[in-house]
């Protein structure tokens, strides 16, 4: 089986390397939160300061009148091998050691300053304080600021308040072991610690009570009733402690030299002789060693099943936001190829359905081409003036014989050619949609996320590519158009009757009172609507050929490269890069590489934590 101080101590090197990579808080349990701690919990003055220095064997924290520990202090103690210097380090100066504890106090109060200034006021963000020396055992203790009942000047009406529910905070949480420290020159049913725990722990399975000050009590009194389970029972027993007094401080008695003198003085006390064996800041320590080791052993299997499941969330993770890339020129080729094929195929699936926005492509056939070719000013073009203007101009100085089919043909390749504007727009249409689709493409490719420059690059090809589809497909829109005015569909016009409509006066050119009126100038209305509306007849034949073919055009010409070829030029251009350029667009955003380096360091404290507890648990 493995020594406590084996499994103890490694769950203080777990607990340490949570909090360095800020594994102790967020949604769900964390692994801080899941190993087990104690929480030391008492009222101001209550001589938590001076148990806590007690265990450790060394005076090194603040002291004062009023509120002291205006900070949570979490204190890793760590066991090495006798003959070794003591030493402490703190959390936010790695690398620094303190072998003077004095030091170690006006740290605890500098950084307790940096946070709350020179106030009275409090904060929750802990210090996080490691001590390494042969004479502690094994142990991770928090310091809560002390709970008090009223605020004192210069501190908010809030702050007995906001004292009570930080320190709730820590003992609310299952694995938390409460060290309840009441003085013994105060009713115990007054107690604050005592109060607290009996809310939050009140079968007393984790809460263990400290008696202090046993040597401060009125002459002829004595709290053997308390230590004894009589007055206020818990689960586990009470012990006694007898703190330096204020002379002893002053004087600089050290540690040791306290511990051998409340030593003495149980041994020696008719009231707590009996109890000496298990009274005292050793045995406490020793205590909530043993009982840290038992919660520990009994913890396991639940720690090991959420340092598994965290695994695999980690894991899951990783592969969401991408593994680390390697540094041969090939591996990051393939790398990039693999992301323009991610792409591509989101890009597809917009295309084809899978995804939203590929409809809007139909959507500009089947109603912006329509609108468009409707509100074409053919009324304007085919009305009786300009077919009389075009027809007059066409035939010269020798008018038509039988039909006007100069006439005709200007003003057929004067409508034809109002249909280039809505061919147009719909290659324009059609683009915009394409562009955006890249974009969106981009956006929703989670392989390119870690890669802003390569996104960049991939975007920019891909709108290269686009606007040569539009330009082959506005010139393939216009072939179109320009073939419908270069060779006319000469079966429609057999099928009309060219006759001229006959005057019933008289004959078409004469009238018998006189010459016809100028503006019919040969003509008759009914003749020349006549003429607008076999034009028109034959516009309406274009425009339904047009209203089929312009979207099969921009369909081969733009979709379907798209579709088939839209990175082909990036592929050349790429596979001709050097190294160097390969890994510059590979560069990734530093958020997500910074998002990566903590999930992998993560991962490897809970898969070196997972086989260092299987290691020690179970032998």
């Amino acid at each position: 089986m493995a020594t406590m101080t084996s499994l103890i101590g490694l769950i203080n090197k777990i607990q340490r390397a949570c909090t360095v990579l800020g594994d102790h808080g967020g949604e769900g349990l964390s692994l801080w939160e899941a190993l087990p701690s104690v929480a030391v919990v008492g009222g101001q003055s209550s001589g938590k300061s001076s148990v806590l220095e007690s265990v450790v064997g060394r005076d090194f924290l603040p002291r004062g009148s009023g509120i002291v520990t205006r900070r949570p202090l979490v204190l890793q103690l760590h066991k090495t091998d006798n003959g070794t210097q003591e030493y402490a380090e703190f959390l936010h100066l790695p690398r620094k050691r303190f072998t003077d504890f004095a030091a170690v106090r006006k740290e605890i109060a500098d950084e307790t300053d940096r946070i709350t200034g020179k106030t009275k006021q409090i904060s929750n963000v802990p210090i996080h304080l490691s001590i390494y020396s042969p004479n502690v055992v094994n142990l991770t203790l928090i310091d809560l600021p002390g709970l008090t009942k009223v605020a004192v000047e210069g501190q908010q009406e809030s702050i007995v308040q906001d004292i009570e529910n930080m320190v709730r905070s820590y003992v609310e949480k299952p694995n938390c072991i409460i060290l309840a420290i009441s003085p013994a020159n105060q009713d115990i049913a007054t107690s604050d610690a005592i109060k607290i725990a009996r809310e939050v722990d009140p079968s007393g399975e984790r809460t263990f009570g400290v008696v202090t000050k046993l040597d401060l009590m009125d002459k002829g009194t004595n709290a053997v009733d308390v230590l004894e389970g009589r007055q206020y029972r818990l689960q586990h027993p009470w012990v006694g402690i007898v703190n330096r007094s204020q002379a002893d401080i002053n004087k600089n008695v050290d540690m040791i030299a306290a511990r051998r003198k409340e030593r003495e003085y149980f041994e020696t006390s008719p009231d707590y002789g009996h109890l000496a064996h298990k009274m005292g800041s050793e045995y406490l320590a020793k205590l909530l060693s043993q009982h840290l080791e038992q919660v520990i052993r009994q913890k396991i299997p639940s720690i090991i099943a959420l340092i598994n499941k965290t695994i695999d969330e980690l894991n899951a993770e990783l592969d969401r936001i991408g593994r680390p890339i390697a540094v041969d020129s090939g591996a990051q080729l393939y790398t990039i190829l693999e992301m323009c094929r991610a792409f591509d195929k989101v890009f597809k699936e917009h295309l084809d359905g899978g995804r939203p926005g590929g409809d809007r492509i139909y959507g500009v056939f089947d109603h912006q081409l329509p609108a468009a070719l409707k509100k074409l000013p053919f009324d304007r073009h085919l009305g009786l003036k300009n077919v009389q203007r075009v027809v007059t101009e066409a035939d010269g100085y020798q008018p038509h014989l039988i039909a006007p089919e100069q006439g005709y043909r200007r003003l057929i390749e004067g409508s034809i050619g109002y249909f280039k504007g809505p061919a147009e727009a719909s290659v324009d249409a059609v683009h915009f949609v394409l562009k955006e689709l890249v974009r969106k493409s981009i956006a929703e490719t989670e392989e390119l996320k870690r890669f802003p420059t390569l996104s960049n690059d991939i975007a920019t090809a891909a709108n290269e590519a686009l606007e040569r589809f539009r330009e082959d497909s506005r010139k393939t829109v216009l072939r179109l158009v320009d073939m419908e005015s270069s060779y006319l569909t000469v079966e429609f016009f057999r099928k009309i009757s060219f006759e001229p409509e006959k005057n019933p006066n008289g004959p078409p050119n004469q009238n018998r009172n006189g010459p016809s009126p100028t503006n019919i100038d040969n003509y008759t209305d009914t003749h020349l609507r006549k003429i607008g509306s076999n034009v028109s007849s034959y516009i309406n034949m274009v425009c339904d050929t047009l209203k089929n073919t312009v979207p099969k055009a921009v369909v081969y010409c733009q979709v379907r490269e798209a579709k088939r070829s839209l990175l082909n030029q990036f592929y050349v251009h790429v596979g001709r890069k050097e190294k160097e350029k390969l890994s510059a667009m590979l560069d990734e955003d530093p958020a997500l590489m910074e998002r990566r380096n903590q999930i992998a360091k993560r991962l490897e404290l809970y898969k070196q934590a997972r086989d260092d507890i299987d290691s020690v648990a179970w032998k």
